[in-house]
């Protein structure tokens, strides 16, 4: 049976042609990651290349019959979010995480622009108790 076609490029082939000859040819590798979890992706050689696609066929089910929906839509989104961040960087633009902002998330929830005094004042004491601590004076 082969791979779903909904699925990752889980099928993968190769010809070991700078190999050793007394090495076995063809390499076959099952899995994807994200998932599934480490040690659950399977790899083997072969001489020739219908052991090889046998050897995958065998292991592609075992590795299936674990796979989940959810699995193969983790692979999906990690697909999607890499084309998506490969296409920014092409286009010259930044991912929102490496854009510089002044916009904090004071602890009680309101998102205010730090470089505003007018804005930063009130938050100062919700920081400060969020951090352990106040600012406020002490008194006798």
């Amino acid at each position: 049976m082969s791979p779903k076609v909904a699925a990752p490029s889980s099928y993968s082939r190769a010809s070991r042609d700078l190999n050793p000859r007394d090495t076995e040819q063809w390499e076959w590798r099952c899995g994807f990651y994200p998932g599934s979890f480490p040690g659950e992706c399977q790899h083997g050689t072969a001489a020739t290349f219908d052991e090889a696609r046998a050897g995958f066929e065998k292991a592609w089910q075992v590795f299936l019959s674990k796979r989940t929906e959810a699995d193969f839509q983790a692979w999906r989104d990690a697909r999607d979010w890499t084309e998506q961040k490969y296409a920014m960087w092409a286009a010259g633009e930044r991912l929102p995480s490496q854009k510089p902002s002044s916009l904090m998330k004071c602890p009680c929830g309101e998102v205010f622009d730090s470089h505003r005094p007018e804005h930063t004042l009130i938050h100062v004491l919700h920081i400060s108790e969020a951090a352990g601590g106040t600012n406020r004076p002490t008194t006798a």
